[in-house]
C-alpha cells in the first residue's frame, strides 16, 4: 500500500507551503497544548526531530501545563524546555507551527496569544472545532490523530522515518485512537501503524511504560471521581463534580489528574449518553471533559463550542471561569438546549 495515495486534500494542497515556510524559516518553535495528552506532545517531538534533520534549529516548549512523568521517556521528551508560551523570547523564532491545537487558547491561556508580525505561523491538526488560527491552516478533520497527519505530511516532504520519529507518531496514533479503536480509525491507520513499528521494535515497552505510570495520587484521583457522580436529564447525563477542597483534601496534585482514566469508566455505563467530568483546577477556574457513547445523536463538540471549547464528536473540552455550582447549572442548561433532554 502507498500510504500517500488518498490523503485529506488539505495535506496534499497544503504540504508544499508548509515546506516552504519550513525552507525559509531560521528558527522554528513548536508547544504543547494545556494538559497535554501523547499525540501533542509527540506529534511536537516527530515534528522537531523531522526539522531538525533539515538542518533546522527547532525548540518544543511544554506550555503552560507540566509534562506528565508517564511521557517523560518518549524519544527527545528530555529537550523540551520547561516554559510556557509568554515565557520565551519570542524574537529568537520566525516560524512558529502548533500542533494538535484548535484554537489560540490551546497555544496557552494564560493569557490572550498574539503572534509577533514577524513569525510565520503554521496551525497543523485533526480536531473538527479547528477555528483556523495560524496563516496557513492544515486541518484533516476526518483524522483520527494529528500524528496521522504528519505520517503523511513528512512521506510527501520525502522525510526518511527513523527510531524516535517513529516511535513518537506510534504512540501519538496509538493513544489518540483508543488503541485503535476509536472512530475515525480506517484501515490506513492500521497500515501506518504497522508501517510505524516496522521501525520501533520496542513499542510495547513504550506503550506499558506509559501506562503503568500510575501514582497514589492518580488512585485517589480516580477513586474521588467515582464518588462525586451526579444524574441528571433522566440519568441520559452523568457528571462526576469535583471541588478543588476535594483535591486538595487527598493530596492530589495536577501529575495524578493528568494521568488519570475516569471518562471510559463513564463512558461505559448504560444510559449515561453524555459524561461529564468537571473539576476545579483553581478557583474560579473549571476544566472539563466531555464524552458520549452515541457521537451522532450526541455529538459533544457541539456542547464544547457552547462551553467555549472544542473537540471530537465523541470527546472533547472546556474551561470555564466560574464556580463548581454556576458550571454545573450551565452544563445542564447546554444539554437540555442542544439535545433536547
Amino acid at each position: 500500500m502507498n500510504q500517500t495515495q488518498d490523503l485529506h486534500p488539505e495535506i496534499n494542497a497544503l504540504a508544499p507551503a508548509v515546506l516552504s515556510l519550513v525552507k525559509q524559516a531560521h528558527s522554528i518553535l513548536l508547544h504543547c497544548h494545556p494538559s497535554p495528552d501523547p499525540d501533542s506532545v509527540c506529534s511536537a517531538l516527530a515534528m522537531k526531530f523531522v526539522l531538525e534533520k533539515m538542518g533546522k534549529h527547532a525548540v518544543v516548549i511544554q506550555g503552560d501545563s507540566k509534562l506528565p512523568p508517564a511521557f517523560e521517556h518518549f524519544p527527545g521528551a528530555g529537550d523540551i524546555v520547561r516554559q510556557n508560551f509568554f515565557e520565551i523570547d519570542h524574537k529568537e523564532f520566525d516560524l512558529f507551527i502548533s500542533l494538535d491545537s484548535s484554537t489560540i487558547d490551546r497555544v496557552s491561556n494564560v493569557q490572550p496569544v498574539v503572534f509577533p508580525d514577524y513569525w510565520q505561523t503554521v496551525n497543523i491538526d485533526h480536531h473538527r472545532t479547528n477555528t483556523r488560527f495560524a496563516q496557513i491552516n492544515l486541518v484533516a478533520d476526518t483524522y483520527p490523530a494529528t500524528s496521522q497527519i504528519l505520517f503523511e505530511l513528512f512521506a510527501l516532504w520525502g522525510v526518511e522515518m527513523d527510531h524516535d520519529i517513529a516511535a513518537n507518531l506510534f504512540v501519538g496514533i496509538y493513544t489518540d485512537t483508543g488503541g485503535l479503536k476509536y472512530r475515525g480509525v480506517s484501515p490506513k491507520t492500521f497500515h501506518i501503524a504497522a508501517a510505524l513499528i516496522d521501525l520501533v521494535p520496542d513499542f510495547s515497552d513504550l506503550i506499558s511504560q506509559m501506562e503503568n505510570s500510575n501514582t497514589p495520587g492518580t488512585i485517589a484521583f480516580q477513586a474521588l471521581a467515582l464518588s462525586h457522580i451526579e444524574t441528571f436529564c433522566n440519568g441520559q447525563l452523568a457528571m462526576s463534580i469535583m471541588t478543588r477542597a476535594d483535591l486538595e483534601s487527598l493530596n492530589i496534585k495536577d501529575d495524578d489528574i493528568g494521568t488519570s482514566q475516569i471518562s471510559p469508566i463513564l463512558r461505559s455505563v448504560i444510559g449515561w449518553d453524555i459524561d461529564v467530568v468537571l473539576f476545579e483546577a483553581e478557583t474560579n477556574k473549571i476544566k472539563v471533559g466531555l464524552r458520549t457513547r452515541d457521537a451522532e445523536r450526541f455529538d459533544v463538540s457541539r456542547l464544547a463550542v457552547a462551553l467555549g471549547g472544542g473537540g471530537h464528536k465523541a470527546a472533547a473540552g472546556a474551561i470555564l471561569a466560574m464556580s463548581i455550582p454556576a458550571a454545573k447549572e450551565l452544563i445542564v442548561e447546554k444539554v437540555k438546549e442542544l439535545y433536547n433532554l
